[in-house]
């Protein structure tokens, strides 16, 4: 940059829809050579850039800095995105919710997923959740790390190795993080109110990540609890470096992004008080995540990309909100405050 004085520019940014694509977009552009400093606003959507960009005007900016972010889904503008709700999508996303629903209904009677009974989340619940989470924007975070790490790799014609040493790592660290987790949990002695307010705690923070994937109210967007915001930046950061170690690192950090998702598993996680059980549980749920990822590492394709990602993302978001409502109710369920309400 120069000698030059860091001017400050205000632009908005669509495509926001939690806390990690925070992160995504201020690492993004952090990186870019003429900015100094960047900060995106989940809430009103705005973007503030410290940086020279010379003689250029500020829609040639927008234009650039929207280039660079287009392959995450956002766009930086120059006018307040106004809020319109696509209420035409619901049509679609509400039949396909319903069929989720149904399906993991069969398998609650199957015995191979439990739903019902919030206390005892069984692992094949944990590998159901993991595939909700890639199919959301949580995973976008975790998806333009894969790609930054790739872009790298791939500059030396390293393709293939990073990616699956990347799958093996997260995989591999979250079975053992989840255990140690566990095993934390279990100096605590939650007992049953302990357990009780961890249920509903899960609960809340899935109702959260479901509303917001609708898209209909702000407010929620302010509630989303987020890791320690160093760490998050830490974890990105290892994406950068070009190592032998690199994927693993990489993989490995994923664990601590502000993944809602992640967060939920690990809460419960926690609530086990047992080493196994705390692995087994977020080895599922990073199995869950695996096919979803694989398909963006290897092929660099994105959701957020298709025409159809707003039907997508609030069928999602719906069958979070009842995993968020079965977990809720049937805390107060375990906990004897009000009687069983689900008989399947």
């Amino acid at each position: 940059m120069g000698n030059s004085v860091p001017k400050k520019y205000q632009f908005y940014i669509t495509g926001m829809y939690c806390k990690a694509c925070v992160i995504l977009t201020e690492s993004e552009l952090t990186d870019h050579p003429k900015i100094v400093a960047a900060k995106p606003d989940l809430a009103n959507s705005s973007l503030a850039i410290h940086g020279d960009f010379g003689d250029m005007t500020n829609e040639e900016i927008a234009k650039e800095l929207s280039a660079l972010l287009k392959t995450h889904g956002y766009e930086v503008v120059m006018e307040k995105p106004e809020k319109k709700v696509n209420w035409n999508e619901f049509l679609y996303a509400f039949p396909a919710a319903f069929v989720f629903i149904a399906f993991f209904v069969v398998l609650q009677k199957a015995g191979i997923v439990n739903l019902v009974n919030a206390s005892d989340v069984s692992y094949g619940t944990a590998f159901m959740v993991g595939i909700v989470a890639s199919l959301s924007t949580c995973m976008a975070l975790v998806g333009g790390l894969v790609l930054s790490m790739s872009a790298n790799f791939a500059k030396e014609g390293d393709k293939v190795r990073p990616q699956v040493l990347f799958h093996a790592g997260r995989i591999v660290s979250f079975f053992v993080l989840g255990g140690v987790i566990a095993m934390i949990g279990s100096t605590f002695k939650l007992g049953v109110m302990g357990t009780f307010i961890l249920g509903i705690v899960v609960g809340l923070v899935m109702l959260i990540l479901g509303l917001n994937l609708l898209d209909i109210f702000n407010f929620t967007k302010k509630l989303q609890p987020a890791m320690p915001k160093f760490i998050s930046e830490k974890a990105m950061s290892v994406g950068g470096f070009n190592h032998t170690v690199t994927p693993v690192l990489v993989g490995i950090a994923t664990f601590f992004l502000p993944c809602g998702f992640t967060q939920a598993m690990q809460i419960y996680a926690l609530s086990t008080g047992n080493f196994m059980s705390g692995a087994l549980t977020m080895l599922f749920f990073a199995l869950g995540t695996l096919p979803v990822l694989a398909l963006v590492s290897f092929s660099s394709y994105g959701i957020k990309d298709s025409s159809k990602s707003g039907i997508f993302f609030k069928s999602a978001g719906l069958v979070v909100i009842m995993f968020a409502i079965f977990n809720i109710i049937n805390s107060l369920v375990a906990a004897g405050y009000i009687a069983p309400i689900f008989n399947f």
